[in-house]
């Protein structure tokens, strides 16, 4: 036996020898879960893997943040706080005015009732006067009193307390009010403002009483009057521009009658009594009568204004119950279609009574000279600006025009059915007709056409009435009537003139025939031609005659 297989044996049973340990009893608390049994009881390998990764990620997160931020436009630094809410100045300032209560509240002397007697005795008589003189005196009074008592205190702080230099002090007080310089209050002013109203009453003469009755008198004459009367005129039916504008006329005239027998009397009434120039200086009268002219001038001119104002209302198509009514008439003249008065002419006479109504009373003479008796006599200036003439004008021509629509509408009717028997389509329309051959009956129902057109031209009415125009189309049918039936007569003249032609021809082949059936014979030859050529004719030759003459 080897000595390796001794060593093994002998380690074996070296081993066998071994003794047991021995028991160990356990503890009484080893039932109870200790903290470190309870730690490893709840350890779970996945929830620290998971929370490693969730710290890698937030890691990393920060780490991108950090690199952003560092590549932006760095921040400025915190502003420098301090330490408490209330700075040095603030401080100062609440002290300012913590002393300037306290200063101001101190007693005061009051103002001197000597001082304000002074000045009560400085306010003239004439404005102490009325009612309420007790109340004004007493609230001028106290506002004095008041004004002392602030200054005094505003004085009293600038002259003890230094106002430190705060934001919030800027408004505080204020500096004391400084003394006028150049200003003399012991000269009054009353003198120089009884002087400004002597000098602005001695050129104002429109205050002057007279001229106060004479605009009373004007407005009693003409405040609710016009020149003409307007009611009546659409009452009088239709009539024509002459008419309408004698009649304005005429009213015009008689207006200014009127005005020159009964306003300017009174007028010149006014001025011829001794009070009438009361006041007036020599120097003065001049201008006191150019006063005069002005205000009758403007008098006259608003009467005037107020009377073209009423006629060009008048043509208001908005209010059609106060439109005259105008003759018109639709005219048949060397073959055209016009109206009489034409459209302008009717709106030149309409205008042309603005220029009369602007024409009147240009003759009333001036005070002046009515009293001198001058021969060359002096007048008030009585025309309408140009201003309202050029209203007048612009707004007649408009409500004119309007006011013509519905006229011009149905004249436009009237050419465009009946213009073709003017511009020469119907005598084209003729020619060529004859230029064919036609039957009798194409020639009937032609003709035809043109008096069915005369009897509708003859049915049409003869007045068309619109709210400014009474349209007369008498003229005009019976022209297009007579027109229609020319056209109709040149057709029947001509189917006369053919069929007579025919008749004559057929007429004379009926006699040669006649003559040559009655010709005797002399020889059996012409008897032969004479029984070929009767024959001929009755079984050929009357029956075309008879053909034609159907």
């Amino acid at each position: 036996m080897s000595d390796a297989n001794k060593a093994a044996i002998a380690a074996e049973k070296e081993a066998l020898n071994l003794k047991l340990p021995p028991i160990v009893h356990l503890p009484e608390n080893i039932g109870v879960d200790t903290p470190t049994q309870s730690k490893l009881l709840k350890y779970r390998r996945s929830k620290e893997q998971q929370q490693k990764i969730n710290q890698l990620v937030i890691d990393g997160a920060k780490r991108n943040l950090d690199r952003t931020l560092d590549k932006r436009t760095p921040l400025l630094p915190p502003p420098d706080y301090p330490q408490t809410m209330t700075s040095e100045m603030k401080k100062k300032g609440f002290n300012y005015i913590y002393m300037k209560q306290c200063v101001e509240s101190s007693p005061l002397v009051p103002i001197q009732q000597e001082w304000l007697d002074h000045m009560l005795r400085l306010i003239p008589e004439s404005l102490k006067e009325g009612k309420e003189r007790e109340e004004l005196l007493e609230s001028l009074i106290n506002e004095v009193s008041s004004d002392f008592e602030n200054s005094m205190k505003r004085y009293l702080v600038q002259s003890v307390l230094v106002k430190p230099p705060v934001k919030s002090l800027e408004d505080e007080g204020g500096p004391l009010p400084e003394s006028p310089v150049g200003l003399d209050y012991s000269n009054p002013w009353h003198s120089s403002y009884v002087q400004a109203r002597n000098q602005i009453f001695s050129n104002l003469h429109i205050i002057h009483p007279t001229m106060k009755m004479l605009l009373d008198l004007g407005y009693t004459t003409f405040a609710d009057t016009v020149l003409l009367d307007f009611t009546g005129i659409r009452a009088k039916g239709p009539i024509d521009c002459e008419s309408l504008k004698t009649d304005l006329s005429i009213q015009t005239r008689n207006a200014e009658e009127k005005i020159m027998n009964t306003w300017y009397p009174k007028v010149i009434n006014l001025f011829t009594k001794k009070e009438a120039l009361e006041g007036v200086k020599p120097e003065k009268l001049d201008a006191f009568y150019s006063c005069v002219s002005t205000l009758m001038s403007n008098q006259l001119k608003d009467l005037l204004r107020r009377t073209v104002e009423g006629f060009v209302k008048l043509f208001d198509p908005k209010d059609q119950q106060r439109l005259p009514i105008f003759k018109i008439e639709l005219t048949f003249d060397d073959d055209k279609m016009e109206f009489y008065p034409t459209f302008q002419d009717l709106e030149d006479n309409v205008l042309s009574l603005v220029e009369q109504i602007a024409e009147a009373l240009q003759n009333v003479q001036t005070i002046p000279s009515w009293l001198s008796g001058t021969s060359t006599p002096v007048n008030l200036d009585t025309e309408l600006p140009e201003h309202v003439l050029h209203w007048a004008v612009d707004t007649l021509k408009a409500a004119v025009h309007r006011n013509l629509e519905g006229a011009r509408k149905h004249y436009e009717t009237y050419v465009e059915k009946y213009n073709w028997l003017l511009d020469g389509t119907a005598v084209e329309n003729i020619e060529t007709f004859q230029t064919e051959d036609h039957t009798f009956d194409e020639y009937t129902e032609f003709i035809e056409k043109f008096f069915s057109l005369a009897s509708e031209i003859m049915l049409l009415p003869q007045w068309i009435h619109y709210p400014m125009v009474r349209l007369d189309c008498e003229d005009l049918k019976t022209g297009l009537t007579n027109k229609a039936k020319a056209f109709a007569n040149i057709l029947l003249n001509d189917i006369a003139s053919k069929y007579r032609k025919e008749n004559e021809c057929i007429c004379s082949e009926f006699e040669a025939i006649k003559e040559h059936a009655l010709k005797v014979p002399e020889t059996t030859e012409e008897m032969m031609d004479l029984i070929s050529y009767v024959e001929k004719a009755r079984t050929v030759g009357i029956e075309e005659l008879i053909l034609r003459i159907q």
